[in-house]
């Protein structure tokens, strides 16, 4: 791809199968557990409304890396965790990213999510938010099944945060004034602040010390400040087989990520006229998005932010490395390579 680059943020060589290998050690030293998170999972969606499990599973379905609630899982193991509680709380961040998905979708009109059809595109708008509110609820159910107030603290803030981040991202849609500060603050609150509260229950519920759970809360802030940053990176430059979602959504949307706001900034007149016309104005022509990429490489737009999701996973590098020496925290530190690493 464009962005030319051979390494991962340690020297180590970058590769796709290696990367994927990354998430396959975790998923595989929390194997057992994501077995009955995903048997929860499938309990709890269920409704006497035929429609709601219907529209959830679809989604469900379709699939994904199911990161967040092995983070959880994760958390837990490496702090010697019998319990079960931590498999409620899985279940309860799956279900707080799902309903998060389905709200996304309808507001950005998304066609397609994973590589299928949205649940938006297939039953309409209003099932899809009332289906993500419903999800919402059970995630609270969970949460409170879990019988931990600190947990609860948690991971409601976090979707207090979340619905937050939405809001702000709408303000700053179609904004080509929108400085990096701002995108911060909205990737920050909508995507950042799950990963750091699906790692930090984990730990919370294992009986981690307030500062192993400080450092579970950063590692997973960074993380998904990294996640966020390669994703708003692929949506210029992956191919639609590997996004899983329509390639240049985000232009067609008008949403203001990183690499557009570096292209801006460095703009000229003419350039910067042509940012407001397809962004602002959303007059949007036929080769506009080969255009716009011509635009970040020729500024380095897309380099740049590659560099900056490089520096978020040192600094959960950094986190992590306060924690326990094991096979988990092991995974999760390769869970950082394989963040970045996306955008070879």
């Amino acid at each position: 791809m464009a962005i030319a680059a051979n390494t991962s943020p340690d020297g180590k060589p970058a590769s796709r199968p290696g990367s994927r290998a990354a998430l396959d050690r975790l998923s595989a030293l929390v194997d057992s557990d994501m077995k009955r998170v995903n048997a929860l999972i499938i309990d709890r969606m269920d409704s006497p409304v035929a429609l709601i499990p219907q529209l959830a599973s679809h989604i469900v379905a379709a699939g994904g890396k199911r990161m967040r609630p092995m983070m959880t899982l994760a958390a837990a193991q490496m702090f010697g965790y019998r319990g079960d509680a931590h498999l409620l709380l899985a279940a309860a961040v799956e279900f707080i990213h799902t309903a998060t998905l389905l709200h996304d979708d309808v507001v950005d009109e998304s066609d397609l999510r994973r590589g299928v059809d949205s649940a938006n595109a297939v039953w309409g708008n209003k099932p899809s938010v009332l289906v993500g509110d419903f999800l919402f609820s059970r995630a609270f159910q969970l949460m409170v099944e879990a019988g931990s107030l600190r947990v609860l603290g948690i991971l409601s803030n976090a979707s207090a945060v979340i619905a937050q981040g939405e809001v702000q991202q709408l303000i700053t849609a179609n904004d080509i004034a929108t400085d990096e500060t701002a995108y911060m603050e909205v990737i920050r609150a909508k995507t950042a602040q799950l990963f750091a509260a699906a790692t930090e229950v984990g730990g919370v519920i294992a009986g981690a010390s307030e500062a192993q759970q400080q450092a579970l809360d950063s590692y997973g802030l960074n993380l998904g400040i990294a996640f966020q940053l390669i994703d708003d990176i692929l949506d210029y430059s992956a191919s639609q087989a590997d996004l899983g979602k329509t390639v240049g959504d985000d232009f067609r949307d008008g949403k203001i990520t990183l690499p557009i706001i570096l292209a801006v900034e460095r703009s000229t007149q003419e350039e910067r006229a042509f940012w407001q016309r397809t962004l602002e104005q959303q007059d949007i022509r036929d080769g506009d998005l080969a255009h716009a990429m011509v635009l970040m490489q020729k500024h380095g737009a897309l380099t740049e932010s590659l560099d900056r999701a490089r520096l978020y996973g040192k600094a959960a590098r950094t986190a992590l490395a306060s924690l326990p020496d094991t096979p988990v925290r092991t995974a999760l530190d390769d869970l950082i390579d394989f963040t970045i690493e996306r955008a070879f």
